[in-house]
């Protein structure tokens, strides 16, 4: 018996043709997505910081894949779960099953705002 997959969506290094894409080989890529209006994304130089904001949250873009427990250890230590980043609930636009994201949980102050995506290929 296999165990249990669930639906991931990432928006910053793990995306494909970001640096940690590596890290989802052999993961199904479920295709690309847009959340509700209810986050914002932040740039901390070398990632994203994706954060709650449903008073004035925008729709982000990033890619949904269908991850195994072992692939979401290896991202939790790269995601440093639980005190940098945390495994959520996500809403997306027109996506009705669960999925879930790293969202960050430290202070964005100061930090630049990425509008709807990020891209460590600048």
């Amino acid at each position: 018996m296999s165990e249990p997959r669930q639906y991931l969506f990432i928006y910053g290094t793990l995306k494909r043709g970001e640096r940690n894409h590596r890290l989802l080989a052999g993961e199904p890529f479920v295709g690309e997505a847009v959340t509700e209006p209810r986050y914002r994304l932040y740039d901390c130089g070398a990632h994203p910081a994706l954060v709650e904001d449903e008073a004035n949250g925008r729709a982000l873009r990033g890619e949904v894949y269908l991850v195994g427990p072992a692939t979401l250890r290896r991202l939790d230590i790269l995601e440093d779960v639980p005190h940098r980043y945390e495994l959520l609930p996500v809403r997306l636009h027109g996506f009705d099953l669960p999925v879930q994201t790293y969202l960050y949980r430290q202070d964005v102050s100061g930090l630049p705002e990425c509008a709807e995506s990020w891209s460590g290929r600048k």
